[in-house]
């Protein structure tokens, strides 16, 4: 096929990426807001796409907010493995994941709330931060710097810190949230069977930086 011939044939698939898109970006919005239940044409409204373009994309509202749910995932995941991959201490990589997500609570409101209301159902997700956390405690364990005999368990326990520490950084805008992140990380890493000191030294490093991030 010819240079030229291939042309429209892109320029078709950049209108279905870009379709896609925006159809996943007013998911994102509307489940931010909680909002649900509303009709395939309200998406369709909102991403400014015609109603037969969302079928071309998704069987079913139900499968277009999964995919918004795993997109969110996907991109926080991403951004985790890209400002931990210099870190060979699974400790601190667990840790600085941690304080990461921490700060962007507050950077990233919309991805966050989603996080936020999709709340323990991401903690058995394959996608994200659960299974990163997963395994660096397993890496931890392994490597003698955790010391809990069911990483699973203490996963749930570090993801309800997480949210729970979400939840107030919503409800309290006046409270630092960098230095509520790091105290929180600094228990967890107690918990995972860090000794105190450590545990605090870990969390005063300097974390990688999340402008233009």
């Amino acid at each position: 096929m010819s240079a030229s011939q291939d042309e429209p044939a892109n320029r078709l698939e950049r209108r279905k990426q870009r379709t896609r898109a925006a159809l996943i970006q007013a998911a994102q919005a509307l489940i931010a807001e909680g909002k649900l239940n509303v009709p395939v044409l309200e998406i369709t409204q909102a991403a400014d796409v015609g109603m037969g373009s969302f079928y071309n994309h998704f069987d079913s509202k139900e499968a277009l907010f999964d995919a918004a749910v795993a997109d969110v995932l996907d991109n926080h995941g991403a951004l985790l493995d890209r400002l931990t991959e210099s870190i060979d201490d699974p400790a601190e990589t667990f840790a600085c994941s941690f304080r990461l997500t921490g700060r962007l609570f507050r950077r990233r409101p919309q991805e966050s709330q989603i996080l936020l209301v999709n709340g323990l159902s991401l903690i058995g997700s394959d996608r994200g931060l659960g299974p990163r956390a997963l395994r660096d405690i397993a890496a931890g364990v392994a490597a003698g710097r955790f010391t809990v005999d069911d990483p699973k368990l203490a996963l749930a326990v570090a993801a309800g810190a997480l949210l729970g520490l979400g939840k107030l950084l919503q409800q309290e805008p006046e409270r630092d949230d960098a230095t509520a992140a790091d105290r929180v990380t600094e228990d967890v890493l107690r918990l995972l069977g860090l000794p105190a000191e450590e545990a605090r030294q870990i969390c005063k490093r300097p974390l990688p930086s999340l402008d233009g991030q």
